[in-house]
């Protein structure tokens, strides 16, 4: 006996209907992650060779002068990696990322050291590198999340890879910010010292590093005693460091 052709009842094609919605939801998820590792490969291989024109954070400080009255302002000059003294690349190299030659984009044991400083104290430090620096830097948004975290190792991780260790310090030391609306070591050699960032000092270099955990709170031209103290380990690091062959 032939058997019958069981009709579609509401629950099955609403099941149907569910299970159409979650292989959409699927492919675009997909297709998500796919442009994503896509655009991300690709700006990073982009800014090997170009030099960024604006990141995330000077659009940022941009509209918070604009909501506080003030005129929109962008003080950048690029400094090719040449010209910058070799003071600043050892102050920068002493102050942010001792091991910056030798690893490749993180320092675990900087940060074990610093996750265990911030489980022990309500003043948070940070371990990131110099790569994990520009990272966040050239590629992300200002603020603290997972996420950002999340994408910061991965940019940090293509940088390594594609980058050399001199396309790093390159683009740190000109993309970093230095004050209100002061970005890179050139502005700000020229709006602390009045001069190039080719001309600084082994002291102008330490105290501009010495400034870089809070700009807008210090200068480089009016230290006080902390950013004083500072420089003097900054310094003392300098001294230690062996030849940076970069």
């Amino acid at each position: 006996m032939a058997k019958t052709k069981r009709a579609n009842t509401p629950s099955s094609k609403s099941k149907i209907k569910r299970g159409g919605v979650w292989r959409l939801i699927l492919r675009i998820l997909k297709l998500t992650v796919i442009l994503f590792f896509g655009i991300s490969l690709f700006m990073v291989i982009l800014y090997r060779f170009v030099n960024p024109p604006v990141t995330w954070l000077m659009i940022t400080r941009g509209f918070e002068r604009k909501s506080d009255g003030k005129d929109w302002k962008i003080d950048k000059k690029w400094i090719d990696f040449d010209n910058i003294a070799d003071p600043m690349k050892r102050a920068a190299v002493a102050a942010e990322d001792a091991t910056f030659l030798e690893n490749h984009g993180f320092d675990f044991k900087a940060i074990e050291k610093a996750m265990d400083k911030n489980a022990h104290s309500n003043k948070l430090v940070g371990g990131s590198t110099i790569t994990q620096q520009t990272a966040k830097n050239v590629f992300l948004w200002p603020g603290r999340s997972y996420i950002r975290k999340a994408f910061e190792a991965w940019f940090t991780l293509l940088i390594d890879i594609l980058w050399s260790k001199q396309r790093v310090m390159e683009v740190y030391l000109n993309e970093i910010e230095m004050g209100d609306g002061i970005y890179g070591v050139e502005a700000a050699s020229q709006a602390y010292f009045h001069k190039s960032a080719a001309d600084l000092n082994k002291t102008q270099a330490a105290l501009i590093a010495a400034c870089w955990p809070n700009p807008l709170k210090w200068s480089p031209a009016n230290p006080d005693d902390h950013i004083l103290h500072k420089k003097y380990l900054i310094m003392k690091n300098m001294r230690r460091l062996g030849p940076l062959d970069f």
